[in-house]
């Protein structure tokens, strides 16, 4: 159930036209009073032929007109709206029922306190099955204005209270960190002139995918007017930008005039000071031995800065960064992903959208490796490697998990549900990068004695998951990728259990596809075998591969299988 009240208006007789008349999008149906309060003596114009709206709006308004009169301090705003709408699933609610939930949601909100004689008037009218609407003058009786602070946070929980008790839909409680919702006229607008969005959600959308390609936020403001965004930029005397406002092209008032909307009624993330903590991070310099060591690709850093996810979500500051810092990169992967991808990927960036910002601050420092690597990808000429983007998507779906796992335990109920979201399409698109690969390496198995000695390193390294891991279709994969990997000097049985450390495969739907594009990554590079190299020096063909009679055992040098030369041919 949804209470969506209203700006405050100042027409009281005109939003009764409205409530009672034909409709403006669905039809009004016998339009009717269902509640009010507790001293209306006024007839019900929806029952009544002799009753008019005019009549029912002066009796409303006279404590307004008694306050304006006597105190000479003119109340304009005084007209209170709010409708209440049922979910389309939800079942049918009768007059009496309506009339109930109109009395709780008008004490929640502060316009009728429970046992006050002296409150506001209002009355609730239904014109359709599945909603009514309230309408209120906020002027009490004695002459003073309610207090209506925070009152929509209270009609929120009263609503979820009352799902409940009807055996309602149950949606999720509000925490003032999501974007607000489209009004009906920017709803209308948008359908008018063809937009598939409202302006707000069309300039949201266009600033998450901004971010990753400015380390400033005059970059930032910068680059979105270069991408078409039009910004009206707020500067003070000494010439430091102060705040901002984007509009979009095309979005005129009944003027004629350049509609702008400012950053935190786009969302609440993207004001000012926000983005400036963001993008303006004071990080010591690299040391250049860092800079060496680092992966050779901006999709394999990505890949790296994910790893480190897990640990950091110990501390709620540093959780909240990194957690920021994923939406930013997902939005980068999206935008240099290949076309076959990329609707996937940007779908998956907007659904992350709402879980990257609760009501914890964030220590945004933490996150800078994250924010490197997703302006790396964004920098970058060239697209990724399959393998490398199939890694790096998989690690997205485990990261998105993680931070889900992070807003359950901390109650964040909208961020929980929008990180599941991006988690299902990332399966999706995790599962579409990866199958190139997988046809590839199931063409090229190990021989069956290699596959059984690679299967006893699946048990022995992670036992609880090692007959899941067998059963799945991509096990062959598997089993060839680590065969190769130890031609590379690595033991299969240290990969597995790494790769197990660095992602838990109790969530996996295909564990053996996790675990592949797990060692494809942590394996990609020789490791200095001395044994393995001393075995390939002497081997008198051109390459070699170990074999094992056990998982235990050390070593030897063999002649390569067809399946070991191809890999050879094929590097």
């Amino acid at each position: 159930m949804i209470a969506a009240i209203k700006p405050a208006g100042s027409n009281t007789r005109g939003l009764l036209a409205y409530l009672y008349g034909p409709g403006r999008q669905d039809e009004h149906l016998d339009p009717h009073i269902v509640a009010g309060f507790a001293m209306l003596g006024m007839p019900d114009p929806g029952r009544d032929e002799n009753a008019t709206l005019t009549e029912l709006a002066r009796y409303l308004d006279e404590p307004v007109r008694l306050r304006n009169g006597e105190f000479g301090q003119r109340v304009i705003d005084h007209v209170w709206h709010c409708p209440v709408r049922a979910a389309p699933e939800d079942r049918y609610l009768s007059d009496a029922e309506w009339g109930d939930i109109a009395h709780r949601i008008v004490e929640a909100a502060g316009i009728a306190p429970a046992g006050d004689d002296l409150a506001c008037r209002w009355i609730a009218v239904r014109h359709a099955d599945d909603h009514i609407h309230i309408l209120a003058t906020t002027v009490r009786e004695d002459g003073r204005r309610p207090k209506l602070h925070d009152s929509g946070i209270r009609v929120g929980d009263t609503c979820r209270e009352i799902e409940k008790d009807y055996g309602l839909r149950q949606l999720k409680k509000g925490d003032r960190t999501g974007t607000r919702r489209p009004t009906q006229a920017e709803m209308h607008k948008a359908k008018r002139l063809g937009w598939d969005q409202t302006s707000p959600e069309w300039l949201e959308d266009r600033i998450r995918a901004a971010i990753p390609h400015a380390k400033s936020a005059e970059e930032l403001l910068a680059y979105l007017e270069a991408d078409g965004i039009l910004i009206k930029a707020r500067h003070g005397p000494s010439g430091d930008l102060l705040g901002y406002a984007a509009g979009r092209p095309g979005d005129l008032n009944s003027k004629g005039e350049q509609i702008f909307h400012p950053g935190g009624k786009i969302a609440p993330d993207l004001t000012l000071p926000k983005l400036q903590a963001r993008l303006e991070i004071v990080v010591p310099e690299e040391h250049p031995t860092a800079r060496r060591n680092r992966p050779s690709t901006p999709w394999h850093q990505a890949a790296d800065a994910l790893d480190a996810l897990h640990s950091d979500l110990a501390d709620d500051t540093h959780a909240q960064a990194h957690i920021a810092a994923l939406g930013e990169l997902l939005a980068a992967t999206a935008q240099k992903a290949p076309a076959n991808l990329r609707a996937e990927l940007q779908a998956a960036s907007k659904a992350f959208a709402r879980a990257q910002w609760s009501q914890v601050r964030a220590e945004d420092r933490a996150a800078y490796a994250l924010r490197r690597a997703a302006r790396d990808i964004v920098q970058t000429a060239t697209g990724p490697d399959g393998s490398a983007l199939a890694a790096l998507i998989a690690a997205l779906v485990w990261a998105a998990i993680v931070a889900g796992r992070w807003h359950d335990a901390k109650n964040h109920a909208h961020q929980a549900e929008a990180a599941r979201q991006a988690v299902h399409i990332l399966q999706t698109a995790a599962d579409r990068a990866l199958a190139p690969t997988l046809a590839e390496l199931a063409a090229h198995p190990p021989r069956e004695q290699a596959r059984r000695v690679l299967a006893s390193d699946v048990r022995a390294a992670v036992p609880d998951h090692a007959e899941r891991i067998l059963a799945d279709p991509a096990w062959p994969a598997l089993a060839t990728i680590l065969a190769d990997a130890e031609a590379r000097g690595h033991q299969p049985h240290q990969l597995l259990k790494e790769a197990a450390v660095q992602r838990e495969l109790a969530t996996a739907r295909q564990p053996a596809r996790v675990l592949i594009t797990r060692i494809q990554h942590t394996g990609r590079n020789p490791t200095l075998n001395r044994r393995a190299e001393a075995a390939r020096r002497h081997s008198t063909l051109a390459g070699a591969i170990p074999t094992r009679t056990s998982s235990n055992a050390q070593p030897t040098t063999a002649t390569m299988t067809p399946a070991g030369q191809q890999y050879r041919q094929r590097r």
